[in-house]
């Protein structure tokens, strides 16, 4: 049995753990990702077709905005996650708003063992640089996705540009995150991502940058991927 914690990192799941009670809170902590939460919803629709009646995994979950926001739209939603108390603030989110999501402390690769091709689509969403072995997390989600299916990332790149935003502009100049949340070493270029995905089946569709304006405070897509970009792929069809 694949020991679920075993690509974790015990000091970003603290990280999580101790800022779980901010989830929700639309000016704290993560008030990047509750203005960036409809620009992805929206994106994720239109890449997989549609949410209403597909399965959709969410991995790293957090405290559920993406889980409820696909719930919503008319998703089968499972959420996963390896932050417990991130885990029972989303749970708790769910239960007062009266969206079904299924939420599990477990992780992608074991999963993955557990129920190979049980979703039409996958997102891992801002976790792929918070574990230190992305890779294996790209693989799981090939083996959980259906043939034919979707699996949507989105992930920061290894850049000057992007420690300069990423980094000192959003954690140290706007303190729109804490200080501390990224590690720049962690940071993934779209073509290790894209090799990767190449190795289990995934063909890209569409890359995307996702560019933060900091006189409106909000996001949208571009063409310029050297800091925060989406990255679409499919799993070959058998």
């Amino acid at each position: 049995m694949t020991d679920p914690r075993a690509n974790a990192d015990a000091d970003e799941i603290s990280k999580f753990d101790e800022a779980a009670s901010r989830w929700w809170d639309p000016e704290g902590d993560y008030k990047p990702l509750h203005r960036l939460n409809p620009l992805r919803l929206d994106t994720i629709e239109q890449q997989i077709g549609g949410f209403a009646g597909r399965r959709v995994l969410d991995i790293g979950c957090g405290g559920g905005l993406l889980s409820e926001g696909m719930a919503q739209r008319g998703a089968q939603v499972t959420g996963i996650d390896l932050a417990e108390a991130s885990l029972a603030v989303a749970r708790q989110h769910a239960e007062e708003t009266g969206v079904a999501v299924g939420y599990r402390c477990v992780s992608a690769e074991a999963l993955a063992e557990e129920s190979p091709g049980a979703f039409d689509a996958v997102t891992c969403l801002e976790m792929l640089e918070h574990v230190p072995d992305p890779a294996a997390v790209v693989t799981a989600c090939a083996r959980l996705v259906r043939p034919g299916g979707d699996v949507v990332f989105s992930t920061l790149n290894r850049t000057s540009k992007s420690w300069l935003f990423a980094i000192v502009g959003a954690e140290y100049v706007l303190r729109l995150l804490p200080r501390g949340t990224h590690d720049h070493g962690r940071f993934i270029r779209p073509s290790e991502l894209d090799a990767w995905c190449r190795g289990v089946a995934l063909g890209r569709q569409r890359l995307r940058g996702i560019i933060y304006n900091p006189i409106t405070g909000n996001f949208h897509l571009g063409n310029d991927v050297a800091v925060n970009y989406m990255a679409h792929y499919r799993l070959a069809a058998e």
